[in-house]
């Protein structure tokens, strides 16, 4: 006998995960939908090149990498983001610019598993190609807000940044050329602390340790965004390049508040870098105020040189993506999803063989009124059918024998509530019964 098992960093989704799972994904297609964002999608295998050397040395370790029967050198796509770039490149002619795209898919990265991080994952995305508008940085914050807040979060922080200040920052310690290895370092402030960011940043990026202090001088720029504003040029030493960084920040921070986005949602944080080496402009990280531990459950940034490797015409971009699955397992620790593992709210008991018929026609009417609707499927006692209603958390069963029948009525059973209602019914005049069902 073969043990049935899943590789590591690799889970099923049962039927009470996978209901809300999908329903989160039909709440992003609507907001994206909302904001003028198009559907797209591309192949799981790419050429192995147009992949590696876009995120970061880890990321191409994670790739997940062979030859096919063609002996070509491909790879599983890590991200939405350097897929869409080359999607970008090949097809712009036709799609024009600015080109607003969703993409819902899988992703995979052969890193190490920890809660609520697998090696195949949902990623939710959305971009605007082809333009270097502030107005699409604004936007791309407010789709974060309102999708969040669709998924039925109130509790989250957005934490916003700009490259641009850390590019300039570093360009003033004479750091330029050092820009990747101090921007991955510090991107692991949060995770190990400052002591050991400052040491990496020293080993890898091999600068002094006063150079590594003045870089973490960053993560002491706390308070208020107009703190923090007020902090930053002295902490970046009047750098002009930081400066225009900084006026960029705050204007966004000034748009998303007047796109409807609370304040109390709102975090700069100066300190955060995002690890993929292609971003170049505001980048944003979400986290859930209950489950801060779980990480960012909703990040990205803006990218305006990524699609320069496959083609010579400029298409900046910025984007975010919803990582699906970590907020599955956030839910399934706060007690979010619904306890229901069945997607139709209605069952039909089926104990009387003699009307098998009446039933169907009973379900098809229920059906065509957008009711969704599941018959059990044997003739067995009430007991037994009632019992599995409940352990698939049907919200009604419907309940109708040889006498209901001859009184042109049925019984439902709200099963929650235990409570019990006599309803009116004939195949021919469905109408009350459809009526006390959709009311719920």
């Amino acid at each position: 006998m073969i043990q049935p098992r899943t590789l590591k960093g690799f889970r099923d989704y049962l039927p009470d995960v996978m209901m809300p799972r999908e329903q989160m994904m039909q709440t992003a297609r609507e907001v994206f939908r909302s904001f003028g964002f198009a559907p797209i999608d591309t192949p799981v295998l790419e050429h192995l090149e147009i992949l590696t050397g876009k995120g970061s040395d880890e990321t191409d370790r994670q790739i997940y990498r062979f030859q096919d029967n063609g002996k070509r050198d491909v790879g599983m796509r890590f991200d939405l983001t350097v897929p869409l770039a080359r999607f970008a490149a090949q097809h712009i002619g036709t799609l024009g610019t600015p080109f607003k795209r969703y993409h819902i898919a899988p992703v995979w990265r052969g890193e190490n598993t920890q809660a609520g991080r697998y090696r195949e994952f949902v990623q939710c995305d959305f971009d605007t190609i082809g333009t270097e508008s502030e107005l699409a940085d604004i936007e791309a914050v407010a789709v974060i807000n309102q999708l969040l807040a669709a998924l039925g979060f109130d509790a989250f922080t957005i934490s916003l940044n700009n490259r641009v200040i850390l590019t300039g920052l570093l360009a003033g310690l004479g750091l330029a050329d050092r820009t990747v290895p101090v921007l991955r370092s510090l991107d692991k402030l949060a995770k190990i602390g400052r002591e050991k960011t400052q040491a990496e940043m020293v080993s890898a990026a091999e600068i002094s340790d006063e150079q590594a202090a003045a870089v973490l001088r960053l993560a002491d720029c706390t308070g208020t965004p107009e703190e923090i504003f007020a902090m930053l040029p002295d902490v970046t030493a009047g750098n002009e390049q930081a400066a225009q960084g900084i006026a960029r920040l705050k204007s966004i921070y000034e748009g998303a508040v007047a796109a409807g986005v609370p304040t109390r949602r709102l975090k700069i944080d100066v300190s955060i870098a995002r690890g993929l080496d292609y971003y170049t402009g505001v980048i944003f990280e979400t986290t859930l105020d209950d489950l801060v531990e779980i990480g960012s459950v909703c990040s990205g940034g803006r990218y305006d040189n990524l699609a320069g490797l496959y083609t010579k015409q400029h298409l900046p971009g910025i984007g975010a993506s919803l990582g699906l699955d970590r907020l599955v397992a956030a839910m399934e620790t706060l007690n979010l999803l619904p306890k229901a593992s069945t997607p139709a709210p209605v069952m039909i008991a089926y104990f009387d063989e003699s009307h098998r018929d009446d039933y169907l026609k009973l379900a098809t009417n229920l059906r065509s009124a957008g009711i969704g609707t599941e018959i059990y499927p044997e003739p067995k006692k009430l007991g037994p059918q009632l019992k599995y209603a409940d352990q698939k958390g049907f919200t009604y069963a419907i309940i109708a024998g040889d006498n209901e029948w001859q009184a042109n009525k049925v019984q439902v059973k709200a099963l929650a509530a235990k409570e019990s209602s006599d309803i009116e019914y004939t195949h021919d005049a469905p109408e009350a019964l459809t009526k006390f069902l959709a009311a719920d």
